[in-house]
């Protein structure tokens, strides 16, 4: 009589301890299982209005777009600075340029070693990483610290049969760049591994063909061409390029821009970025679009693009001949600072999600980390958009962020025209670090196209007062 109380007891024990504990050790084990892959594709110089899913009227885009459609999409994506090696330090360690010291595109390769960035805290949790294109802090393609698979190119590398870096080795290839780092990608995919992985692609495109110094200057700038495949030269050949209002900028009230350049035409229509230029630029963006496409028709052949965390993004804008500029894209009117920020990932990110809140280049480092639950050793400046992603809207989320450029040489007509600047929903004061009384104000909202500098309207001096307040804090 005993006996039977005592099994029942133990049975009893028995299935509570499988109840109780079952789904705690499920949980772990999912929470291993269940980290997602990380995907990073950076375009180099892709404006945010040169997509089909931001409303471009004729380019096509449709794997890119896919990514739109199935995720989310900033609207108000900003770079922290409008130039290649500073902006790719920003978006690899969450830090202001004044911060990580990478402070222009002369050659800082032995700096670049140095970063502490997102990939090395995800290789230290277990991630295992690639990094496959253009490193572009300095012309050195030795493999950066964090990295388990590195593909890359000295400087700029060329548009057609690159020499690669392959882990250590230099290796001749044949082909379009993009299609030969499309490749190198989805051969770091096909890799067998039992971890997540984080791959960190940064094609050359859309940057044109240059020429550049051992220093990482550049010899010519006016004579970049841009180089799309040739299954691509023929693409757009009818279609007409669409402009925005301040082509026709008078620059009255742009004293910087308006200033005499020995050597150079005073900026107008005639110098902006021709018809053809821009074609090539779309060209060259169908083979990004292409190893979009290719890289997510792999991950489902897998069953892991939905375990992916798929980040589209650029380093920064280019000019279509707003304010009769071309190739000059340093400066932070909102072609040049704006770009596409999509991102998709299913188990967070709900299909169609518009998200009108600022982010910032310095973002990148901090949302990656959150995502894949891994905590940075050191303080970042960007802000994780996890909250954003999940479709929140924080109250106290950010109102302004900072943009900063340092002058060089490599543009006569920038010379001297390093500058500090801050963005608000309203507004935009650009204080330029060297020339005296040419600072700008603009009325985002009613003077979208920086058509009125009100840097000398007396009505705005307290506006002024408080966006100087404001670029103080953000640079301490």
């Amino acid at each position: 009589m005993n006996s039977f109380p005592r099994f029942i007891v133990m049975q009893t024990l028995v299935w509570f301890c499988l109840i109780s504990f079952t789904p705690l050790s499920l949980s772990f084990a999912n929470e291993k299982t269940q980290r997602p892959n990380i995907v990073v594709v950076l375009v180099d110089d892709l404006r945010w209005d040169e997509l089909g899913c931001m409303g471009h009227p004729f380019v096509r885009t449709p794997h890119i777009d896919r990514i739109a459609r199935e995720g989310a999409r900033f609207r108000n994506a900003f770079c922290s600075t409008p130039l290649c090696s500073p902006v790719r330090a920003c978006l690899l360690t969450g830090l202001y340029t004044h911060n990580h010291g990478i402070f222009d595109n002369i050659n800082r390769s032995q700096h670049s070693h140095t970063l502490k960035t997102f990939p090395q805290d995800l290789q230290r949790a277990g991630y295992e990483t690639g990094y496959v294109g253009k490193w572009h802090m300095g012309n050195d393609d030795t493999a950066r610290p964090g990295f388990d698979y590195w593909v890359s190119m000295k400087g700029q590398g060329t548009s057609f049969d690159p020499v690669l870096n392959i882990n250590g080795e230099r290796i001749p290839q044949q082909g379009h760049t993009t299609d030969v780092l499309n490749r190198k990608v989805n051969e770091f995919v096909k890799q067998k591994r039992d971890k997540p992985f984080c791959l960190y692609i940064a094609h050359k495109a859309l940057h044109p063909e240059l020429t550049q110094r051992d220093d990482g200057s550049i010899t010519d700038p006016s004579a970049a061409k841009f180089m799309p495949a040739k299954r691509h030269e023929n693409l757009y050949t009818n279609d007409a390029i669409p402009r925005r209002l301040n082509v026709v900028d008078s620059l009255e009230g742009k004293r910087a821009l308006k200033r005499t350049v020995p050597g150079l035409p005073p900026l107008s229509q005639q110098t902006g970025t021709s018809d053809e230029v821009i074609r090539d630029r779309l060209r060259m963006l169908a083979g990004i679009d292409e190893g979009v496409g290719q890289l997510c028709d792999l991950l489902e052949q897998q069953n892991q693009l939905d375990n992916t965390v798929f980040v589209f993004t650029s380093d920064h804008g280019y000019w279509y001949g707003e304010h009769g500029l071309s190739v000059e894209r340093r400066l932070p009117y909102e072609e040049g600072i704006r770009v596409p920020l999509l991102v998709r990932y299913p188990p967070l990110v709900k299909a169609g999600t518009l998200i009108d809140e600022f982010a910032v280049s310095v973002d990148l480092a901090p949302t990656i980390l959150d995502l894949a639950h891994v905590k940075a050793d050191r303080k970042l400046d960007g802000v994780s958009l996890v909250p954003l992603l999940k479709g929140e809207h924080p109250t106290d989320w950010r109102q302004s962020f900072l943009i900063e450029y340092n002058s060089d040489t490599v543009f006569p007509r920038l010379v001297k025209m390093g500058y500090k600047a801050v963005r608000t929903p309203r507004w935009k004061y650009i204080q330029f670090n060297e020339l005296e009384g040419m600072d700008e104000l603009y009325d985002v909202q009613n003077d979208p196209y920086k058509f009125d500098n009100e840097i000398d309207n007396p009505k705005r001096k307290q506006t002024i007062k408080m966006l100087q307040a404001e670029l103080k804090r953000l640079t301490e």
